[in-house]
């Protein structure tokens, strides 16, 4: 299936500071896309450029087969941005929000106010229409601000960093809603810091570091790419322990003989640990429990970025 969204080479910089180093990106339709990074790594670059906010200073890109640079009206037409901080009036009601929207995007009165109640009632709104939209809590008027970039069902969405600030069952509202869109063939790209947020939401992820894309994938290619997992395994007693950490050799990586646990190698394959096992007990020392251990995507960031080096996207931001 041909990419969505297409990006090739993409460069850009701020005076002396380079931000975007010759990136290359595709996202497949009705997909969630996460793009992870440190503080100035060029996400918002990336996602300023892709919704023609900014225009490279190299390379292509191209939205639903629109090129951002040469045809600009034609991306803004398939896409919808939700930034960093949700852009409401906070002086005018939540359907007000709505309803102005739906104007400025040309839709009738009577249209505007059907699509508007429309989505209030989507987001779990519709209690809270005629409320001012500075009383709202964040993650209301975030909830609104997502509702608002959908007024024109657009088939890429833009989220950069879509739940900054929010508490963890405000969060948890967005990824519903975030899901829920996505199911309906919407292509959704995501920048966040929040790893979680990456490996609960994305089908692939890209790390971005020192403008460039360090690694690519999904969660579990991430995390498989990084290093191998272990196995930690629990014996009954000492004499067990012995037998097993005798029997196994080099094989252990760690022996713990206060807690009578050995750890081995994982490769992330269900079948190595039936086998350890079939051994062990054909070895007269099955194992009394055993554990996973397996890096976390925290782990993969931490490894890929350097922060230290990392070049500050002020001028970007």
């Amino acid at each position: 299936m041909d990419p969505i969204i297409r990006a090739v080479g993409l460069t850009k910089s701020y005076g002396d500071n380079p931000v975007l180093r010759g990136v290359d990106l595709q996202v497949a339709p009705g997909t969630i896309f996460a793009l992870l990074g440190p503080n100035g790594a060029g996400k918002t670059t990336m996602v300023r450029i892709l919704s023609t906010l900014i225009r490279p200073d190299g390379g292509r890109a191209f939205v639903a087969g629109h090129d951002v640079a040469r045809e600009p009206k034609a991306v803004r037409g398939v896409i919808s941005l939700t930034g960093q901080y949700a852009a409401v009036d906070e002086l005018l009601t939540g359907r007000e929000n709505m309803v102005m929207m739906a104007r400025l995007n040309r839709l009738g009165r009577s249209a505007a106010r059907e699509r508007s109640a429309e989505l209030l009632r989507r987001f779990d709104l519709e209690d809270a229409q005629d409320r001012l939209a500075g009383r709202y809590s964040g993650g209301m008027r975030r909830r609104l601000d997502l509702a608002i970039s959908l007024i024109t069902a657009p088939p890429v969405i833009f989220l950069d960093e879509p739940t900054t600030g929010l508490d963890p069952r405000s969060r948890q509202t967005m990824w519903s809603v975030i899901r829920e869109l996505v199911d309906e063939g919407v292509t959704i790209l995501l920048t966040t810091q929040y790893l979680e947020e990456a490996d609960q939401l994305a089908n692939r992820i890209a790390v971005l570091d020192g403008g460039r894309i360090v690694a690519e994938g999904t969660a579990s290619e991430l995390k498989r790419g990084l290093s191998a997992g272990t196995v930690e395994l629990t014996f009954f007693d000492v004499p067990a322990f012995d037998r097993a950490a005798r029997y196994l050799g080099h094989e252990a990586l760690h022996r713990d003989q206060t807690n009578l646990c050995l750890r081995v190698s994982f490769d992330g394959h269900a079948e190595q640990v039936r086998v350890l096992l079939e051994r062990l007990r054909q070895a007269g020392v099955p194992a009394a429990s055993l554990e996973l251990h397996t890096p976390s995507l925290d782990d993969v960031f931490l490894s890929l970025t350097d922060t230290a080096r990392a070049p500050q996207e002020t001028a970007a931001r």
